[in-house]
């Protein structure tokens, strides 16, 4: 085989490798934000949400949870990728909400979110 046959082919194999992971980096990250671990719903008051992040701001809030009056309040800490459920979310600040999220294990970066959990809908609790 001569070598401009051989270089040919090498190059071929390496931008194959290439475009091989790519896609397999894009297939992964769709797969943990398309698919959900889990679903749940919390309910409390949320303590704070903001908009934060040096280069990819996301709204990351927590949500404080009181079981029985006197107790210490548990937080839960979440992510809201949409920005109508932000807006949902202040025009119930004050009140008991319950928020309805899914959990994503396994995402790549965090300008997708800091925590795994995704509020996707939240409503008046009281």
């Amino acid at each position: 085989m001569d070598s401009a046959r051989f270089r040919k082919l090498a190059i071929r194999g390496a931008v194959g490798v290439v475009l091989l992971g790519a896609l397999g980096t894009w297939l992964y990250t769709w797969s943990a934000l398309k698919l959900s671990y889990s679903t749940g719903e919390r309910v409390g008051f949320i303590e704070k949400i903001s908009k934060r992040g040096w280069v990819c701001k996301t709204n990351e809030g927590d949500l404080a949870m009181v079981n029985l009056p006197g107790q210490p309040a548990e937080k839960f800490a979440f992510t809201v990728p949409d920005d109508t459920v932000v807006k949902q979310i202040d025009a119930l600040a004050g009140h008991k909400v319950a928020i309805s999220y899914e959990e994503h294990r396994g995402i790549p970066s965090s300008c997708f979110g800091d925590t795994g959990y995704f509020v996707v809908g939240v409503r008046r609790a009281d």
